[in-house]
């Protein structure tokens, strides 16, 4: 591990400030994937910005009966706070579908929604990779690519998001708050912060420079069966090969009323197709809705499995929900 500073910050608006003053600054909390990354000098920060002690853990309701979750809340707690048991089930149920319980009482919000990909390529620094190193090339594309993206992707990088808690707040319409060192502060829907890697897959986020994630907002919750199927390689401890977050509301008939539907392990974001939520509403059909979220989808060889299984994903998770 490379030497760094070390900054503990007494105000948010102070925490911004050195991180957009000092060059190559991180902030760190719980540390679960930025401590890894510094260990296999993928990330070497010159500055570390503990905000472990800033006012940023509370949970509270908003006045239009939405959820407001501070961005130091561990996802241990999250996952246990009772409004998120009985309005957002899909997130809790997300987010005790990842890491270990050990990794849950340290990690964050807010790190949660910055962890960087699992991509082989992309922790062997011996190999090319153009999100650690622009312009060196991609390994993954021809190389072994069974966990890889086959939605977004860019001849730069095929690597996926890691996060389930993600794909819960994309389908929950959440809304992430930074502010910045100015004490400005900002309101990034969840469709727009995660960006798709185009020509630049280092810049995962819309985040700019000292930018300090303050809390992810909730809008009222709406109606329907919670669901958070994860297919993966083993049943704990490991990342989803796919995912499926849904809300479905079910009507007359027994017939899908609603529906909410969003994605993981297929692209670099939480991948949400509102027009196949519109499908599977119209249809009743799980296969017609796949059909719009797959729309565009390309396997890269040892990920060609991904895109049958997106269908059975769905599928399974539709007729699930129409169960309850």
């Amino acid at each position: 591990m490379k030497a760094f500073a070390y900054e503990r910050p007494a105000t948010v608006q102070e925490a911004a400030r050195l991180a957009s003053e000092r060059p190559n600054a991180r902030f760190i909390a719980g540390g679960t994937n930025l401590l890894d990354l510094m260990k296999l000098q993928i990330e070497t920060p010159a500055t570390l910005i503990d905000v472990n002690r800033l006012p940023l853990t509370d949970v509270a309701d908003t006045p239009d009966g939405g959820l407001r979750i501070g961005a130091l809340v561990r996802n241990s707690d999250l996952a246990a706070h009772p409004r998120v048991r009985q309005d957002y089930a899909v997130l809790g149920k997300a987010l005790l579908a990842g890491a270990s319980g050990q990794l849950r009482n340290k990690a964050t919000t807010a790190g949660n929604l910055l962890q960087r990909t699992r991509c082989y390529y992309f922790y062997d620094t011996s190999k090319p990779c153009n999100k650690r190193e622009p312009g060196s090339g991609c390994a993954a594309i021809g190389g072994f690519n069974r966990i890889m993206a086959v939605l977004g992707t860019s001849e730069a990088c095929i690597a996926t998001n890691p996060s389930d808690m993600n794909v819960a707040m994309r389908v929950l319409d959440a809304t992430v708050e930074t502010m910045d060192a100015q004490g400005g502060s900002r309101k990034i829907p969840m469709a727009e912060f995660h960006r798709l890697p185009g020509d630049t897959p280092q810049i995962e986020t819309s985040l700019k420079l000292g930018e300090l994630i303050t809390a992810v907002t909730l809008p009222k919750p709406v109606e329907g069966v919670h669901l958070y199927r994860k297919v993966r390689d083993r049943v704990s401890y490991a990342f989803a090969t796919v995912s499926v977050a849904a809300i479905i509301a079910k009507g007359e008939g027994g017939r899908v009323k609603s529906a909410k539907l969003a994605f993981g392990g297929l692209a670099h974001k939480p991948w949400r197709v509102e027009a196949a939520e519109a499908a599977l509403v119209e249809t009743g059909s799980a296969d017609a809705a796949s059909s719009q979220v797959l729309e565009g989808a390309r396997g890269y060889g040892s990920n060609d499995f991904k895109i049958p299984l997106t269908r059975r994903t769905l599928r399974a998770t539709v007729a699930e929900a129409l169960r309850v």
